[in-house]
């Protein structure tokens, strides 16, 4: 407003000037009158003149030169308003509900699927929210898609009045229009798509069992299965124009376009499948492993990442694809069920490698999974006899004890062989915690189910020893990973390693029953994920001291277990004829996640059952336990409701929810498989 009154009074003394030049001449006419009487008659008439012209200027000329300047204002004013209506750039005014007051040509041209006058921008662009029309920054900015085109919508607030009264008018939310810009990013964004589209993947892929389907196989038909494996693979590969490098007899390196990923995923990955059907005698089927990597700010990042994901699909249990998309991770298959391997040198590597690291510690710390089970516990025993055997101080972390383990640890409290501190809770071992100290984590690999999940970053040495599938959620600073999805339990792997960690090592009894529990608990019996590792770690046990008699009496349910163990089976509920769902009350249970997951078991009894699924409220949790025989891989249905676990034993947690909702999310993710077709 100060700049109009200013315009305004260089306008006006513009225009006076004459008058007080007049005044001027008049004065300047006195004072010759004072020295020249007739010198002033003279001068005079022409000041008087000069007045009176003056003085019609300014009444007269006046208003026709202010009719000027209005009338060139609205030639300037109708210049500009024809530039912003033939601006190539899509412009327009709204008000502060969203509601299009005006638009040029341009943005007409966009608009002209829409009719009348009332079109709003909210239907116009989804993508804009009435937050971004409330904003009272300079611009706010929108990727939308009208059409077949995409669009850069910026809103910027235009106040009707000067920057004064915008703020107070600003308060009463009125006299605020917002000026509203389109740019066009569709031609843009489909060249940066094209890039992308070229830029180069890298991907691995391994043989799982290539020594064992060879050996199962005639000797003058190896060298066709080889070919036949090798001209899949080969054929495969070119059919996405990209190159394929065997690298070792069962692994091969290959370079792909970014552009074909979807179609890999589309059809998720025919090979794993086609690579199967290899059959010319020989009585096991050739499954392999996938690992891609991409996205990553170099092509050796991308080979990194393809590293880390066959590495991954190898930790799973093989028979699967797994992309590495920066930190996004996917997988594909895993129907398969992973045999395990004949030989022992793993074992024996992984438990010489142990040893050392042990020998370089003072002081060992055995963690399980929350709310452990016997497998856990056997296991960290029997690192715990590992630990004494050379000479090293050993605690194992809990936390809670479940009812199904409390017998067996009641074995170890109060034993004099046994010293008071041996079992303790994680705040107590974490003020154990030194530069001496070494963590070794059994039966489970992911961080946020661990019973005490701090100490994994007090301790700087840390061993994994688990036969779960690994998730993306790993344990990224371990000095020692020994995961196997082949064996039956932590128990079977703790076992073989002490067979070969050190000579001479004895186990008592009650360390022996521990083991044994683990195995046949986790085997359901040796009925479930049993091979011959598993028997020969289960005889050695055996020959050590365990009971086969009373390990079975320390796992005799509770009556008020067993009712509710049973109401679970009588209420199951048939989903999609081959899966059963049922939950499991715990009222009155100490342990009702282990009733839960017994529970389970029982209904994969049923014929014609592929999967069954219990869950339970605890401690304002919806604990989910998953089981099935071969058909279906629950651990990727578990990884679907965030849990993990193996191909035929997992589960899930789920926080915020109630039962009918955790329900409701289980049979999606079962529909979710069946549609595409993860289910056998």
């Amino acid at each position: 407003m100060k700049d109009k009154i200013r315009v305004r009074g260089q306008l006006n003394i513009y225009l006076t000037w004459p008058l007080w030049l007049s005044l001027f001449f008049l004065f300047g006419n006195f004072a010759v009158a004072l020295v020249s009487v007739r010198g002033a008659l003279v001068l005079f008439p022409f000041t008087l003149c000069y007045v009176v012209l003056a003085i019609c200027i300014y009444r007269y000329r006046r208003k026709r030169m202010l009719g000027g300047l209005v009338e060139f204002s609205a030639e300037y004013a109708w210049i500009q308003r024809q530039l912003l209506e033939d601006m190539e750039l899509p412009y327009a005014l709204a008000d502060c509900d969203g509601k299009l007051l005006w638009m040029n040509r341009a943005f007409k041209d966009i608009m002209k699927a829409e009719k009348g006058n009332s079109r709003s921008l909210l239907s116009v662009f989804p993508e804009v929210t009435k937050t971004d029309l409330m904003t009272e920054k300079e611009v706010s900015r929108v990727h939308a898609t009208y059409g077949n085109y995409k669009f850069q919508v910026d809103i910027r607030p235009v106040y009707v009045e000067g920057p004064e009264e915008a703020s107070e008018q600003l308060l009463s939310g009125e006299q605020k229009l917002l000026a509203v810009y389109l740019f066009d990013e569709t031609e843009i964004l489909r060249y940066r798509q094209e890039i992308t589209n070229e830029k180069l993947v890298a991907g691995l892929i391994y043989l799982d069992n290539y020594d064992e389907a060879l050996e199962s196989v005639e000797e003058v038909r190896r060298s066709l299965l080889t070919a036949l494996i090798d001209r899949k693979i080969n054929k495969y590969i070119s059919s996405m124009m990209g190159i394929a490098k065997k690298l070792e007899k069962d692994k091969y390196f290959f370079v792909i376009k970014q552009k074909y990923i979807d179609q890999l995923q589309e059809e998720r990955f025919s090979i794993l499948e086609d690579v199967k059907s290899v059959n010319i005698g020989n009585e096991m089927a050739v499954t392999l492993s996938i690992g891609i990597g991409m996205n990553g700010d170099s092509y050796i990042q991308n080979y990194d990442y393809s590293r880390a994901a066959i590495d991954m699909a190898l930790g799973r249990g093989g028979d699967q694809a797994v992309i590495k998309d920066g930190s996004r991770i996917q997988y594909f298959g895993g129907k398969a069920q992973q045999l395990e391997k004949a030989t022992r040198v793993k074992a024996r590597v992984k438990a010489h490698a142990l040893r050392e690291l042990i020998e370089t510690k003072d002081r060992l710390l055995i963690m399980g999974h929350r709310l452990g089970d016997i497998d856990s516990f056997g296991s960290s025993i029997g690192i715990y006899r590992i630990a004494t055997a050379l000479n090293k101080k050993s605690h194992i972390v809990i936390n809670e004890v479940t009812s199904s383990v409390q017998p067996m640890i009641d074995r170890f409290v109060n034993n004099p062989d046994y010293p008071d501190d041996l079992i303790l809770t994680g705040a107590q071992a974490a003020e154990l915690v030194d530069g001496n100290t070494m963590l070794v984590v059994v039966d489970v690999n992911r961080p946020s189910i661990m019973d005490a999940p701090e100490l994994l970053r007090m301790v700087k040495t840390i061993v994994v020893l688990d036969h779960h599938r690994q998730s993306s959620e790993v344990i990224g600073n371990a000095v020692l990973s020994y995961v196997e999805p082949y064996a039956s339990s932590a128990c079977e792997m703790v076992a073989e390693v002490l067979q070969y960690i050190a000579d001479g090592i004895k186990i008592k009894a009650a360390e022996a029953d521990a083991m044994y529990g683990g195995i046949v608990i986790d085997t359901q019996n040796f009925t479930n994920q049993t091979g011959v590792r598993t028997f020969e770690a289960a005889a050695w046990l055996r020959r050590n001291g365990a009971d086969v008699t009373r390990v079975r009496k320390l796992f005799r349910d509770e009556m008020v277990e067993y009712k509710a163990k049973a109401a679970a089976v009588a209420a199951a509920e048939v989903y999609r004829e081959a899966f059963l769902i049922s939950v499991c009350s715990s009222e009155g249970l100490h342990s009702p996640t282990i009733v839960c997951a017994q529970a389970a078991n029982e209904l994969l009894e049923i014929r014609g059952i592929k999967a069954s699924v219990v869950l339970t409220d605890y401690q304002n949790t919806i604990y989910v336990s998953a089981r099935s025989i071969d058909e279906v891989n629950v651990q990727v249905m578990m990884e679907l409701l965030g849990g993990g676990g193996h191909r035929t034993i997992a589960g899930a947690q789920l926080q915020g929810a109630t039962i009918e909702e955790a329900k409701a999310r289980v049979k999606e993710v079962i529909d979710q498989m069946l549609e595409k077709g993860d289910v056998s």
